[in-house]
C-alpha cells in the first residue's frame, strides 16, 4: 500500500519533469491540461487509497476487539466472573469531592447564615424559657 501511494507521489512529479523536458523540445501545448487532468485523477486515486486503508484498519481493529472480548467473556464464564457493566454506568456518578462541589450563590450563603442567627437565639433563648417554664422546649 505505501509503494502505491509513493509512486503516485514521485511517478506525477516524475512525469511532469519528463513532460517540461519533451514539452521543450516538442512544444506542443495541450500537455498542460493533459497533466492537470492527470494529478487530479492522480489525487482521487490516492485519497480514494487512503480511504481504503483506513477501512481495513478500522475493520482490522474491530476484529481484534470483537476476538479479546471473546477470549475475556471465556474467561469469565470460567472462573465464574461477573462482567462490570454496573460499575461503567455508576462512573460519572461518584462520590462528590469536596473541592469539586457546587458553589453556593449569595442567596444561599445569606440563608444559612440566617439560619444560623436563629439557630443561636433560638438554643440559646429556647433553654432558659424550657427552664423557667418547664412545659415548653422550644418556639419556632
Amino acid at each position: 500500500m505505501a509503494a502505491f501511494v509513493a509512486k503516485q507521489m514521485v511517478g506525477n512529479k516524475l512525469n511532469a519533469v519528463k513532460g517540461a523536458a519533451g514539452g521543450a523540445v516538442g512544444g506542443d501545448g495541450g500537455d498542460d491540461e493533459n497533466d492537470k487532468e492527470k494529478e487530479e485523477e492522480a489525487e482521487r486515486e490516492r485519497q480514494e487509497a487512503i480511504r481504503e486503508a483506513e477501512e481495513r484498519r478500522k475493520e482490522k481493529h474491530r476484529k481484534m476487539e470483537e476476538e479479546r472480548e471473546k477470549m475475556r467473556q471465556e474467561i469469565r464464564d470460567k472462573y465464574n466472573i461477573k462482567k462490570k457493566e454496573e460499575v461503567v454506568e455508576q462512573a460519572p456518578q461518584e462520590e462528590p469531592n469536596p473541592l469539586m462541589r457546587k458553589k453556593k450563590t449569595p442567596e444561599e450563603l445569606a440563608a444559612e447564615a440566617e439560619q444560623e442567627d436563629l439557630d443561636d437565639f433560638t438554643s440559646k433563648y429556647c433553654g432558659r424559657a424550657g427552664a423557667l417554664f418547664g412545659r415548653f422546649a422550644c418556639w419556632k
